[in-house]
């Protein structure tokens, strides 16, 4: 296989720096997005909305928490997308219960309910978050609709849509 063939199949990584503020979380979000489709990668468009939530959801938990910019890396192996968060925090979060008064705290729930998988590491610079979204393992229908309803309310015990 050609130099030339293996890019077009595999692209290269896309990097970029996240200022230390809620308003740069929607750019941020876009970006990735924009890498993601640019590329062509064979994403169902549920795959594409859960990649642009989780990833909204980890670069403003990376810029609330820590008051300090942050990196996101954008991969693609062929058979899965990565986004990775990388912070200044040193503090590995978890995907817990919920608080149902708390006005946040859900993202990492949604992170573990939509992602084919997901987890933190340390890092030289604090930590790093990711989360993967593969080809076919993209949560859908009403299996997506029950993840999204459970972060919503933790209270939610296997709901599932019923027809009229």
């Amino acid at each position: 296989m050609s130099v030339a063939t293996r890019r077009a199949i595999t692209p290269a990584p896309f990097g970029f720096r996240v200022l230390p503020s809620a308003e740069a979380v929607p750019n941020a979000r876009r970006r990735v997005i924009q890498a993601v489709r640019d590329w062509g990668l064979p994403l169902a468009e549920d795959a594409l909305r859960d990649v642009e939530l989780l990833s909204s959801e980890l670069i403003t938990n990376a810029v609330c928490h820590t008051h300090a910019p942050c990196v996101v890396w954008v991969s693609w192996d062929s058979d899965r997308l990565r986004v990775e968060v990388t912070d200044v925090g040193h503090e590995l979060p978890a995907a817990g219960g919920i608080d149902v008064d708390a006005t946040d705290g859900r993202g990492l729930f949604l992170v573990a309910a939509l992602a084919t998988d997901w987890g933190t590491e340390p890092d030289p610079a604090g930590k790093r978050i990711w989360f993967e979204v593969g080809i076919a393992a993209a949560v859908s229908g009403e299996e997506r609709l029950t993840a999204l309803v459970r972060a919503a309310d933790s209270k939610a015990q296997d709901v599932v849509p019923t027809s009229a």
